[in-house]
């Protein structure tokens, strides 16, 4: 791409670079690259509004890295930030859900002197309503109203919506009353609104108080109001309240194929199949056309249900009522009429369909396929395979496998070879090739709805029943890229994910890969059911799937995460014997395992070191650090010596391999010998860089050295070497325990006026210097700010706040901080649970108490594995 840039000849001007950009959004990395090559050319300046742009480009390609560098550079290139930079950043975190950096861009731009107009504040509250942060929303959106903005529509739709799925039904009213006094919208128009909104968030009681307003105030005269109550009350599976407002209606409405068909469709998903069948019969009797979408539920449901002369009737019914059957209602006939192996008359509904001008959708052709497959029509299923192809829509490996697998289980196993070779050289010609490198097989590829569909039913069905039920209605074609990307998604519902590797298992035309079993194995063994981690490893062997060096070293890291350093170490011996090789992977959790302190083997850690490097693997950064550190805590400095000398002979970097020696030295409080090996840099060809300065200091902080220290910091000053945010924190860690907080306030705010930003180690530091002081404002305060601005709290953070919460007697609050981890994705341990539980007995609080062990209890049920036998 550049050799054809410099040989255009062109001079590029400004203008011309941003509108190229602008024409690239959907080659975003392609314009990333143009834009680092344009940059270099003589002359040449970007603007601000290239900048944006890529910002922007950056944001959608969601390289974030990229923008906080693109930030970094505007400031060197004294480019000025406009409204705009700060709106497509805050618009940009905020679609990736990182709504403390959204919120923390909001604050910069105010700072910085930009005024934030209508579109940034339009642009943040989209960031909260993704994140359904509905009081930091409805927050902004009282700025704005108190700035005289104009809010547009679709904004008081969209907090409405908000505020009503949190509960915040005040809240929404007075976002009504504004609508009215403000957009000057009118009453039934607002009303209309809210009683969508409080449809849509399932707030049916609010609903059916608002219908009952609207009905005082006489605004219910349009059919909508009626279709959008109608369809709220079905959702909630509140048949006999629909059925009444129905009843209810004003002659001169007509409630329509639109309200029969929310009829009919809440009466199927209760389970009340007889009552949606009378109410279709009945509308068609009183001269109402049904929509196509409640004839394509009732034909679905007289396929499944055997009455197959009754569903083909209907059908031609509807052909001869000219109600346009749409791709769905055919998709269903088409499988009815397979499934009841009447296979011509499904291709004849098939053609008919593309002779009147429709076209097949991909999810017809899966359904079809499948069927197909279902009854052993592998050379058929290969024709629409064929056509799906010749008609240039995108043969997903879930169709792919599926054909495959079907013709592998007929005993034509070179004839399955050969499809999905062809295939998968077809389609990767049609690969774009964009980067340069090889482009990947479409055989790796799955499609991001399927995928959330199957999360969304594994994640909601608790009992192994209906969740096979649910299973066995869906029309997802399985294939081992779909199964294992489910299964890496719902990895916290361990049960639900193993019971869906024993269902698919079983389905005709599926077969496992190794991928699949090794995403099982993992999930097995981080339940602790390690007695069903073997048996499927044992299964995957009986079954000749293709166990690798990975299936092993995912069995090994099990071990070694729950603390069982022995059976790690057997299976690492038992993988060498079956005659497997370790992988650099297998090396690395061997010596991290092996190294940690519970279980310490370093005997065993150093020989399998010395065994890595002849093989031909790299450490990682990660594995020197933990290793180095375990040498120096067991007081081996001489092996560490050697570690590091080694490595360097090798390849390794070392410049990082002596600041990994002195940090674990420092870390091993060996801070004499860390001055020593300081001394010793220049001779070793390294130099003294702010990192080594930050172990040092830290050690010497930890010894309560704080005059040496800070002659340290002056050092580095003298000698031009920048205070990093680990120094700063280290004072501020300092200070805090020696309960000098107004000091470690001082430091916090020198790191701002840096420019430094701080990390969660800080931010927490602090809150434990406030909570040891008594100040639990400023700890509250504080740990807010993390959440909204940044950096979100870890675990770490909510252990150590929960823990001086329970010291003061406010066991109540680190309840909330309990709710919150999980809120946030983040794991509580047990022993986050037990330090809660005995605050709140020892505060008098049983029944809070006993909610602990009910949260426990369900987060239990969620993770650990059942030994039942439907998963082995």
């Amino acid at each position: 791409m550049e050799e054809h840039l410099e040989e255009m000849g062109v001079s590029f001007t400004p203008e011309i670079v941003e509108n190229a950009l602008k024409r690239c959004f959907k080659f975003g990395k392609l314009a990333i690259r143009f834009f680092e090559w344009v940059k270099h050319q003589p002359r040449f300046c970007h603007t601000t509004e290239i900048y944006n742009t890529v910002i922007y480009i950056a944001c959608e390609e969601g390289e974030f890295g990229m923008v906080e560098k693109l930030m970094e550079e505007m400031d060197a290139n004294l480019c000025a930030k406009d409204v705009k930079t700060w709106t497509i950043l805050i618009s940009g975190h905020g679609k990736a859900k990182k709504i403390g950096k959204a919120l923390w861009a909001f604050e910069e731009m105010r700072r910085s002197g930009c005024g934030p107009d209508a579109a940034a504040y339009e642009a943040i509250l989209q960031a909260l309503f993704t994140a359904r942060k509905a009081e930091l929303a409805f927050e902004f959106y009282k700025e704005m109203v108190l700035k005289k903005m104009k809010v547009d529509i679709k904004i008081y739709s969209l907090l409405m919506d908000c505020l009503s799925t949190a509960g915040y039904i005040e809240k929404a009213r007075s976002v009504g009353e504004d609508m009215i006094k403000i957009a000057q919208l009118t009453e039934a128009e607002t009303y209309s609104s809210m009683l969508r909104s409080f449809c849509v968030s399932a707030k049916v009681d609010d609903a059916c108080e608002i219908f009952g307003e609207m009905q005082k105030k006489s605004l219910c005269s349009d059919l909508k109001v009626y279709e959008v109550f109608v369809k709220g009350l079905c959702r909630a599976s509140r048949m006999d309240e629909a059925m009444q407002v129905v009843n209810d209606m004003k002659p001169d409405l007509d409630p329509g194929g639109v309200i029969y068909g929310c009829l009919i469709d809440g009466f199927f998903r209760s389970g009340q199949a007889c009552k949606a069948l009378e109410l279709f019969s009945r509308m068609r009797e009183l001269g109402c056309l049904p929509k196509v979408s409640s004839y394509t539920q009732v034909l679905q449901h007289l396929f499944v249900s055997g009455k197959y002369s009754e569903a083909c009737e209907l059908y031609e019914e509807m052909v001869q009522e000219g109600v346009g059957a749409d791709v769905v209602a055919i998709t269903a006939v088409v499988s009815g009429h397979v499934q009841n192996n009447n296979i011509s008359e499904a291709w004849r509904v098939f053609d008919d369909m593309k002779h009147g001008g429709m076209r097949p959708t991909r999810k017809m052709y899966s359904v079809f396929i499948k069927e197909l497959c279902k009854t052993s029509r592998e050379t058929e299923a290969l024709r629409l395979l064929n056509e799906m192809s010749s008609s240039k829509i995108h043969v997903s490996d879930y169709i792919l496998c599926l054909v495959r697998n079907s013709i592998a289980r007929n005993g034509e196993h070179k004839k399955a070879r050969i499809v999905e070779e062809e295939y998968v050289c077809q389609l990767a010609e049609h690969q774009p090739d964009l980067e340069g490198h090889e482009a990947s097989s479409p055989i790796d590829a799955f499609d991001e709805d399927e995928v959330k569909e199957l999360c969304k039913i594994l994640t909601s069905s608790a009992k192994g029943d209906a969740l096979n039920e649910k299973l066995d209605k869906t029309d997802l074609v399985f294939s081992p890229v779909l199964v294992e990307e489910a299964m890496r998604r719902c990895q916290r519902h361990g049960r639900a994910a193993l019971q869906f590797f024993s269902w698919v298992g079983k389905q005709p035309s599926y077969c496992h890969s190794s991928e699949t079993y090794n995403m099982a194995i993992k999930i097995a063994g981080s339940g602790k059911d390690f007695k069903h981690m073997r048996n499927l490893y044992q299964e995957m062997r009986r079954n000749r799937c293709n166990v690798t060096p990975n299936t092993w070293t995912i069995m090994i890291s099990q071990y070694g995460q729950a603390g069982l350093t022995e059976l790690a170490l057997k299976t690492f011996k038992e993988m060498k014997i079956e005659g497997f090789k370790p992988n650099g992977s297998t090396f690395k959790y061997m010596i991290i395992f092996l190294s940690g302190k519970k279980g310490r083997r370093m005997e065993e850690a150093i020989q399998i070191f010395q065994e890595m490097l002849p093989s031909g693997y790299m450490p990682d950064k990660e594995m020197v650090d933990i290793f180095l550190s375990s040498l120096c805590e067991s007081g081996r400095f001489v092996e560490a010596r050697k570690a590091v000398k080694s490595l360097c002979k090798r390849g390794f970097q070392s410049q990082l391999g002596y600041s990994l020696l002195t940090k674990s030295l420092c870390r091993a409080s060996r801070v004499e010998e860390a001055l020593i090996l300081l001394g010793e840099f220049g001779n070793l060809g390294c130099e003294v860089d702010n990192r080594v300065y930050a172990n040092i200091i830290h050690a010497l902080l930890r010894e309560g050295r704080l005059e040496e220290a800070l002659e340290k910091v002056e050092v580095m000053k003298r000698a031009g070497i920048s205070t990093t945010v680990h120094i700063h924190t280290s004072l501020i860690v300092h200070f805090c325990k020696e309960k000098q907080i107004r000091k470690a306030e001082e430091i916090f705010k020198l790191m701002r006026e840096e420019g430094c930003q701080p990390t969660v180690i800080t931010c927490s530091a602090l809150i434990r210097g406030y909570m040891n002081k008594g100040m639990l404002l400023d700890a509250w305060n504080t740990f807010y700010t993390m959440k909204f601005k940044g950096p979100s709290p870890d675990f770490r953070t909510y252990s150590m706040f929960m823990n001086c919460l329970c010291k003061e007697g406010k066991s109540a609050d680190a309840l909330k901080l309990i709710h919150d981890m999980l809120e946030n994705q983040i794991i509580p341990s047990a022993i986050n649970f037990r330090t809660v539980y005995y605050g709140l007995n020892r505060e008098g609080k049983q029944e809070l108490a006993q909610h602990v062990l009910e949260i426990k209890s369900n987060l239990k049920k969620e993770r650990m594995i059942s030994y039942s036998s439907q998963f082995i």
